[in-house]
């Protein structure tokens, strides 16, 4: 009988949780994503970062009900840290020595091939985990650190949108902690001389729509600002809309390989879709699964259209990676579009816009580890070897350090 050899499953990492407000959406995120992966082609490796920024991995991490409370100590639960030697992968852990007289040992209590981001808010959407995975050299599913970066800060990611052809955004302002502090009158009428009412009091770094409030009026500005001030040095207030519709659409791809979702209508019954309506909704259990929405949204060919053109342009003019969602609010006055922001990695990561459209959630997986691999090789294409004959002869001249320091041929720095 033939030999069968089959081939090497991917050591495929689920990196979620960390330091951030929205840390439990990305816990729910995480956990129902895992539970979608094709175990015929992935060995799924839970990577939990907790509140205290603490990396955890083990099998008790894949159910939902050992978070709350998360404890370190459970049966199936090891800290780690990660190898920063680039292509390591290697998730360390201490273990204990056997006997009395064991020493304590390091061992790779797993290797990773390749990361799932499933973060949600700063510590992980923001472009800081992603530079760490590039330093590590690791392959992973989400946007790059510059447009992770741009895409979670509402202040610049606006700027952007403004300088990068003009992209159609509400008016807005923005202050920061100090400035409110030092001159609060001062804020309260830029904002009602600048915008009027009602507008929309957003901290710069936060999802979820976490801290978010609507202010009607002077008195209501100002509770709205100390709240968003609780959360972040710097907040965005924007104009408000009577009544807007709601529309969203997902993003899918890396360079070349883009295409936009079936777009999304939420159905919300107040000023504006608030954390407990996005996640609570059904228990919850489901995250932005189980938001109440019309899927696909009932609006004119000619919208659609033009939201899922513009998205693609966003997703390009980011560099986007994986899968992403963009917001945008329809003035039925005007028949306008306004872009609210993009979401780098989206609650539940947009799945259910992707099954509306056919794609089943392990598709979507394999289709992010693709996106994942191929910027990896991308990545790796870039020319590190360059040299030059610059350190030759080079004399940091002792005390004086590099200021006095001549080149290979004495010509001076």
């Amino acid at each position: 009988m033939q030999n069968m050899v089959s081939a090497k499953k991917m050591q495929l990492g689920v990196v979620y949780g960390s330091r951030s407000c929205e840390r439990e959406v990305a816990i729910i995120s995480a956990v129902q994503l895992m539970n979608h992966v094709d175990t015929e082609k992935y060995d799924v490796i839970p990577v939990y970062i907790s509140e205290q920024g603490v990396w955890y991995t083990g099998p008790a991490l894949r159910d939902i009900k050992n978070y709350s409370p998360f404890n370190p100590d459970m049966k199936g639960v090891e800290q780690v840290s990660l190898d920063l030697t680039a292509g390591s992968g290697a998730l360390l852990a201490n273990r204990p020595g056997k006997g009395l007289f064991g020493h304590a040992t390091q061992v790779v209590a797993a290797r990773l091939d390749c990361c799932v981001v499933v973060m949600h808010g700063l510590n992980g959407e923001d472009g800081t985990l992603q530079g760490l995975l590039e330093l590590a050299n690791i392959p992973y599913t989400s946007t790059g650190v510059a447009g992770s970066a741009i895409g979670m800060d509402k202040v610049m990611m606006k700027q952007f949108f403004r300088g990068a052809g003009d992209l159609p955004c509400l008016p807005d302002c923005w202050f920061t902690r100090s400035q409110y502090q030092a001159n609060k009158e001062e804020v309260l009428k830029k904002v009602e001389a600048e915008l009027g009412f009602p507008v929309f009091v957003k901290p710069a770094n936060l999802g979820s729509s976490i801290g978010v409030s609507r202010a009607d009026d002077l008195e209501s500005l100002e509770d709205s600002l100390d709240l968003a001030f609780d959360y972040d040095r710097r907040v965005l207030v924007e104009k408000g809309l009577d009544k807007p519709i709601e529309l969203n659409c997902s993003v899918l791809g890396y360079d070349d390989e883009v295409e936009a979702s079936p777009i999304e209508m939420p159905i919300s019954g107040e000023d504006f879709l608030d954390f407990k309506e996005k996640y609570l909704a059904n228990g919850g259990s489901k995250g932005m699964a189980s938001l109440h929405r019309v899927l696909p949204a009932p609006i004119e060919d000619t919208l659609r259209d033009e939201i899922q053109a513009l998205s693609c342009r966003i997703f390009r003019m980011l560099d986007c990676k994986g899968v992403v969602r963009i917001d945008y609010m329809f003035d039925r006055a005007t028949e306008k579009i306004y872009i609210t922001e993009i979401n780098t990695i989206p609650g539940s990561l947009a799945f259910y816009l992707w099954e509306n459209k056919g794609v089943k959630y392990s598709q979507l997986i394999d289709r992010l580890v693709h996106c994942a691999m191929r910027a990896h090789e991308d990545r790796n294409m870039r020319n590190y070897a360059f040299t030059s004959d610059i350190l030759k002869g080079v004399s940091l001249g002792g005390a004086k350090g590099a200021k006095g320091a001549k080149g290979a041929k004495g010509s001076k720095w």
